[in-house]
């Protein structure tokens, strides 16, 4: 979640608590009877609770509290909830892989309307990260608060030891597997993880603009177009040639071979360089490095959005409204979060701190937030479809029958597109 031309941020909490018709101030209102509720995930939860403390010393009146479940568990109850109308919070944390789910029906508040007026801070945050949360009628539902700007890790030691340049795993994906073929013969490690990363960013490589990663704007399954079709092939080379360790990431197993040296390369956001630091494995401090995806593909590893449902409580719907706009347009908030949390800001004008000028420890002294933040600036829109996490699964299906059980590209695509034409618009 990060300022030269910072605004100020007594500018912008006084934006944040200005109504949206005629600019004019919301008049006090009673304290609701019951607290004002944010549901969050692990994390995100830490940067609510944190934004809650000072809004409680401001508001003494009203009593606010964070709701935290597990992620998976989170999302379900939140799709429970949003059915149902039942136990639905105040506020919603929303991971960007389920946007569409929510996004797409009808349990969010459209907070383009005017009494929320969302369109004006439009110019405010990188465009994908804004234009992702409009439905299918064009409305704004959720504000973005932190992305995961996409690159390549790679142990800049195994590469040298190979006798590689990082120019050698980005100038196209067939070179980044060529790399790996070489890291493999020469230091015994392994390119990636598990190929279905590779599959996955080679497929959000190829999206046309606008158009979503399984679906197109029709609303039609896209799966058996050339971007799958290569991805497949690239995943199969890594597979036959035994680039892959075939082991999952946030496993031990995945955590171990990172520690080991075992991994030369990840795909993954920026948030992972401190996770690697503070947990998975801060003993590689210094020997990694981070350059931008091969090609020059640009796309976001996960995110943060907020969101209001449409049937919550309408006399704490203006407190939602205003919390939310402190935990997104808050610079020195967004910059708090960003510190303790890694949770990039999707805030433009906290991504021109001097922070991100700073030399990252871990990363050997590379100034990567420079790097991610030109990422960030460049990932095209790419919009979600309700049944986006269904579609995952039947393309990572294929792909293990490709793999596998040796079941042809050109059916295993063909299959998850018929598959994904009967289920598109349920």
């Amino acid at each position: 979640m990060s300022s030269a031309h910072v605004i100020p941020r007594r500018r912008l909490l006084a934006a944040a608590f200005v109504g949206a018709v005629g600019g004019a101030a919301a008049p006090a209102r009673a304290a609701p009877a019951s607290p004002l509720t944010v549901a969050a995930f692990p994390l995100v939860d830490v940067i609510a609770k944190d934004v809650l403390k000072g809004w409680s010393q401001r508001h003494p009146e009203i009593r606010a509290q964070v709701i935290s479940r597990q992620y998976d568990d989170h999302h379900t109850a939140m799709t429970t909830a949003l059915s149902t109308s039942g136990h639905l919070p105040d506020v919603i944390a929303l991971e960007s892989s389920y946007l569409g789910r929510f996004a797409l029906g009808a349990g969010l508040e459209n907070l383009s309307a005017p009494a929320f007026g969302a369109e004006r801070f439009k110019d405010s945050f990188v465009r994908f990260a804004f234009e992702t949360a409009r439905n299918r009628e064009g409305a704004i539902v959720a504000m973005p608060g932190d992305i995961g700007p996409g690159s390549l890790f790679y142990r800049a030691d195994l590469l040298a030891q190979a006798g590689l340049r990082e120019a050698d795993l980005t100038a196209s994906w067939e070179a980044y597997v060529e790399a790996g073929a070489q890291l493999k013969a020469r230091t015994g490690a392994y390119l990636i993880g598990d190929v279905r990363l590779l599959k996955d960013i080679v497929v959000r490589a190829g999206i046309p603009t606008g158009e979503g990663q399984y679906f197109d704007s029709r609303q039609r399954p896209r799966v058996t177009q050339p971007s799958f079709v290569r991805a497949f092939e690239l995943a199969q080379q890594v597979r036959r040639q035994g680039l892959d360790a075939r082991v999952e990431v946030w496993f031990n197993d995945w955590a171990e071979m990172l520690k080991r040296g075992r991994l030369a390369t990840e795909m993954s956001g920026g948030w992972m360089a401190g996770q690697m630091a503070n947990w998975v494995a801060p003993g590689t401090a210094g020997k990694w490095r981070v350059a931008q995806l091969p090609e020059h593909t640009y796309c976001a590893y996960g995110g943060t959005y907020y969101a209001i449902p449409r049937r919550s409580d309408p006399r704490k719907k203006q407190l939602a409204w205003q919390l939310i706009q402190e935990l997104t347009l808050d610079s020195q908030r967004q910059l708090d979060a960003f510190r303790s949390q890694d949770a990039f800001p999707a805030l433009l004008a906290a991504q021109e701190d001097a922070f991100f000028d700073q030399p990252v420890p871990f990363l050997g002294g590379q100034k990567a937030r420079q790097l991610w933040r030109d990422a960030a600036r460049r990932i095209p829109v790419v919009r979600m479809h309700r049944q986006h996490k269904f579609a995952e699964e039947v393309v990572n299906a294929e792909l293990d029958n490709v793999l596998e059980y040796g079941k042809p590209i050109a059916q295993a695509l063909e299959d998850a597109q018929a598959l994904l034409l009967h289920r598109a618009n349920r």
